[in-house]
């Protein structure tokens, strides 16, 4: 399979006046990738809080606006839907929190594919704001995207921190996983960073993290938001020394392109000056990884 361009997006949350703001928005930023060659595009995690500024009654309650938001997931996935074909790009939007059929709140990211499909992977591992302060719920299941460019995995900010997530989804094909984030402080942004490096390495497999950035005061869910978007790959054979193939600026709105080559990836898996993905096993200890669904979007 041949290489492509991904667009990981350092995305401003902007208290927009209408849904036609946000939509020429949403276009505009999906048109520019698209322009730019990407085949690939991802917004972060919680980009969808800025639809919160549509409800003017419930914008300053956390709560409130949280719940405001459900009436919006369907306009917000069709809007998303149409620009993936329209452009033949693959968009993994900016995550929400969508209430589910038992109550619980849950973080939803959702990858349109050019054919119309769309997977949704929900966030596995909560933080503590989202378990002590948002009431948003674990999700399951853990999910592998089949798609025209290899299979893609989503691992949500915090779920990159976690070892047996992403290798999961890695066993079960993934060579690319997306990592969308909100981190509010340098500490949050640098253990997503970190977090998404390590998966790299140890899988030998490509990174990608998108971050919130910029000042939200308006909005009681997300404030400030530091982060860089940045594409990572392990530091070896056919990749660059310290495993960073691409990276913007911190706290810099706009678009960070690099190539994703899956050639690369089998080529360091049988070539490498190590073999971690190989290795895996020989830690000395078996541990039970997560049951992972594929979702077909060819």
């Amino acid at each position: 399979m041949s290489g492509f361009i991904l667009a990981a997006a350092a995305y401003p949350v902007e208290q927009l006046a209408d849904w036609d703001a946000y939509a020429t928005k949403i276009g505009r930023w999906v048109a520019e990738a698209a322009d730019a060659g990407a085949r690939v595009a991802v917004f972060p995690e919680y980009a969808g809080m800025e639809l919160t500024a549509l409800d003017p009654a419930s914008v300053e309650d956390l709560h409130g606006s949280i719940a405001a938001l459900g009436g919006l997931v369907e306009r917000v996935d069709a809007l998303h839907a149409e620009l993936a074909m329209r452009h033949g790009i693959h968009i993994c939007a900016g995550s929400l929190p969508v209430r589910e059929d038992d109550g619980v709140f849950r973080n939803h990211a959702r990858l349109f594919a050019p054919s119309g499909k769309m997977g949704t992977q929900r966030k596995i591992v909560m933080t503590r704001f989202e378990r002590e302060e948002w009431d948003i719920g674990g999700g399951a299941p853990l999910s592998v995207f089949d798609t025209d460019l290899g299979r893609i995995g989503i691992a949500i900010c915090y779920d990159v921190e976690f070892p047996l997530l992403v290798r999961a989804q890695a066993e079960a094909g993934a060579t690319l996983i997306l990592a969308p984030s909100a981190t509010d402080s340098l500490h949050g942004y640098h253990r997503v960073r970190v977090g998404a490096q390590a998966r790299a390495l140890e899988n030998q497999c490509y990174l990608a993290q998108a971050p919130v950035v910029g000042e939200a005061e308006w909005t009681p869910s997300l404030g400030t938001s530091h982060g860089a978007a940045g594409i990572y790959g392990p530091p070896d054979l056919g990749f660059p020394a310290d495993g960073v193939v691409a990276m913007g600026a911190m706290d810099a709105p706009g678009w960070v392109f690099g190539e994703i080559d899956p050639a690369k990836v089998a080529r360091v898996r049988a070539e490498g000056a190590v073999f971690n993905h190989r290795h895996w096993d020989e830690q000395g200890a078996r541990v039970t990884l997560p049951a992972v669904e594929v979702v077909e979007l060819r």
